[in-house]
């Protein structure tokens, strides 16, 4: 049994040439032990024999071993020196070993590899910097806790991007400290030795409540990206719950003042509701879609019309209602008396939901999430236009504008009251249910109805 023995849990070069001697004397992997220092990595370990074997040269392995191994050795997991070593043996009696990912040795190292990667990049966008005085200077200290072995693999990313700083870095297991002009590196600290905050840190919060966006907010994937453990060194963190708890009173607020503003300025609020919709990812089906499909319409209309999600033709071309189904409803406005230049015409959802079908793409239904991921765009329309009547075309419409499910055949023909005194509501079928029917008669009939509802609302708008 040989006892090999690390200066450090992240000397890659130390565990290289001890693994280039092994393999040079053809020392099976179940004959090594690998410890760090005075720490017994192995039950065995006591009763193994150091290793002092020169390294032996002429050993070559391939370029994707040394750099799955020099990320895989950063890693905490205490069987690394050993599986690389394992590895390394393997590679060749195996031909093309490297390359197969399936094999189970493979993927457990890659996934360390992964995993510290990981780390390195919380740490160079998790670190933060307080400045604190320091013999009439300034030098500006972080407390960073990793999950691996990175501080020192990650010193010189921090000495190039700060190079003009006096910086001290602070972690349980190793410090850093650059002056200027040299790097040294200390023993371990505690978070009571790094600063709380600093008048930097305050100005750099003010910042980011001002742009911070909470339409383009996706929490789930904020937490995945950025762990909560993360949160308590990172100032602007603490600003997060409160900026999500209030982002709707702030911008109903935002277009309250606008509108109560002298002269009015629902057009300009508008403009800039319908600019901060365009870049929208409260939900996943921004990324299929060609475009937000917006309302569109004056602000000062007395009715407003929902309905469900822009379709192929409205994806394309970044207007509500102009599709098939929008000719239809044109037309029975045009029978009811209704100008609909004059009306205010939105959706439920603003991306187009579809399923290919070869070059074709099909409509699919929203669901309750999607659905109410996009009721803060419909709430805030609503508060522009303040419509005296609004009319939900469809289900989806209605259990958007009611936040539950509304039945269209139990509800229609009557006047409805919107939730939080919002106004005066309606529900009727969509158009494209009037196209959709096989039947003549049936869309003779039905779209009769559809015309008697909307001079109902028309009437109730006037």
């Amino acid at each position: 049994m040989r006892l090999i023995t690390l200066p450090e849990p992240d000397d890659f070069d130390a565990w290289r040439d001890a693994a280039r001697g092994l393999v040079a004397q053809d020392v099976p992997p179940d004959d090594v032990v690998w410890q760090v220092g005075a720490h017994a990595g192995d039950l065995f370990a006591a009763g193994a024999t150091p290793h002092h074997d020169p390294v032996q040269p002429g050993f070559k392995v391939p370029r994707a071993f040394l750099d799955l191994a020099r990320n895989a050795i950063l890693n905490r997991d205490p069987e690394r020196f050993a599986l690389l070593y394992t590895l390394l043996y393997r590679l060749p009696r195996e031909a093309g070993l490297i390359e197969d990912h399936a094999d189970p040795l493979v993927r457990r190292l890659e996934g360390l590899a992964k995993h510290v990667r990981r780390d390195i990049h919380k740490m160079r966008a998790f670190l933060r910097f307080r400045e604190v005085p320091d013999d009439g200077a300034s030098r500006f200290v972080a407390w960073f806790e990793p999950e691996h072995h990175i501080v020192r693999a990650n010193a010189a990313f921090f000495v190039n991007r700060f190079a003009s700083m006096r910086w001290s870095i602070l972690t349980p297991d190793v410090s850093l400290h650059w002056d200027g002009a040299a790097l040294s590196q200390g023993p371990g600290a505690t978070k009571d030795d790094a600063p709380e905050g600093d008048p930097i840190e305050e100005v750099w919060k003010t910042y980011y409540a001002s742009i911070f966006n909470p339409a383009r907010v996706k929490v789930g994937a904020m937490l995945k990206e950025m762990p909560r453990k993360y949160w308590k060194n990172m100032p602007e963190t603490a600003l997060v719950p409160q900026l999500l708890a209030t982002a709707q009173a702030r911008e109903s607020g935002m277009i309250a003042k606008a509108r109560s503003a002298p002269g009015g300025n629902s057009e300009i609020a508008w403009d800039a509701l319908r600019e901060e919709a365009m870049s929208c990812t409260r939900c996943h089906l921004y990324k299929p879609a060609t475009q937000t499909v917006f309302g569109e319409g004056p602000v000062s209309a007395s009715i407003m019309f929902v309905g469900e999600q822009p379709g192929d033709q409205e994806d394309m071309a970044g207007h509500p209602f102009v599709g098939p189904a929008g000719q239809l409803f044109d037309r029975a406005l045009g029978e009811a008396g209704i100008d609909r230049s004059q009306t205010y015409v939105t959706n439920a959802v603003k991306h187009f939901k579809f399923e290919p079908r070869g070059k074709r793409r099909i409509h699919a239904k929203p669901d309750a999430g999607e659905i109410e991921a996009c009721r803060w765009w419909i709430e805030q329309e609503q508060m522009l236009v303040r419509p005296k009547v609004t009319v939900a075309l469809g289900a989806t419409a209605a259990r958007s504008l009611f936040g539950k499910v509304m039945t269209i055949s139990r509800e229609r023909g009557r006047a409805q009251q919107l939730p939080d005194n919002a106004g005066e509501a309606w529900i009727t079928v969509h158009p494209s249910y009037l196209l959709r029917l096989p039947d003549e008669a049936a869309r003779t009939q039905e779209y009769a109805r559809f015309v008697d509802d909307l001079r109902l609302a028309a009437k109730a708008a006037a």
